[in-house]
């Protein structure tokens, strides 16, 4: 899935495909991505959800944007946020989903 060439922009992850390995192999197994969107034009791929159960306090809000080559995943950037609680919410409504998480 992912080329040899593998870039990682992520400040999260290490260099490559094996920093993107390594990332993986250390979350729990209570570790959930919950995906609410995809987006693509072209080379690129957006994906905006939720990781939970990572051993952080809150959950975290992410956009994911992949750069394919020859059907492989090429290049990586992402977005993170935690996700923010009903009463930090000024627009009244959750990142994700219908209802929030944290109230």
């Amino acid at each position: 899935m992912w080329s040899e060439g593998y870039i990682q922009h992520s400040t999260h992850i290490g260099p490559g495909r094996q920093g993107l390995f390594a990332r993986v192999r250390s979350f729990p197994a209570t570790f959930r991505y919950e995906n609410a969107l995809a987006v693509a034009d072209g080379d690129y791929v957006v994906l905006y959800g939720r990781f939970s159960g990572h051993g952080q306090p809150r959950p975290m809000v992410v956009a994911n944007i992949l750069r394919m080559e020859d059907g492989r995943l090429a290049e990586h950037w992402d977005v993170v946020q935690d996700e923010a609680t009903a009463a930090e919410s000024k627009s009244g409504l959750p990142m994700i989903g219908d209802r929030f998480l944290l109230l």
